[in-house]
């Protein structure tokens, strides 16, 4: 039972690393500077009531079903950025865009 929790912890680490490095280069052909415009709309701490312009541009070119695949990694955004999933999930609505309906 150990050496299984042991094996847990290391995919676990495994998993953030690998997220953690492709957060700092862009994720779903989202760059890390689109990632940054939107920060301050869904920042943990005072966010902004609206996403700018350059947040709904970056959006627009970003691969939202892939998107969706990293909601379960917040604590990564959340370290990384500063980010909140919630909000930062609610940001393609307020920019026009749809998620997908599995999202």
């Amino acid at each position: 039972m150990a050496k299984a929790q042991v094996m847990g912890s290391l995919l676990t680490i495994v998993v953030v690393l690998a997220a953690s490095a492709e957060v700092a280069h862009g994720i779903c052909n989202l760059s890390s500077n689109g990632i940054r415009a939107c920060q301050p709309a869904a920042a943990i701490r005072n966010p902004t009531n609206a996403p700018s312009a350059e947040c709904c541009t970056a959006l627009a070119g970003t691969d939202l079903q892939c998107l969706c695949r990293y909601k379960g990694a917040a604590a990564v955004w959340a370290r990384i950025y500063g980010i909140d999933i919630n909000r930062a999930m609610g940001l393609p609505g307020k920019c026009g865009l749809a998620l997908p309906a599995n999202c």
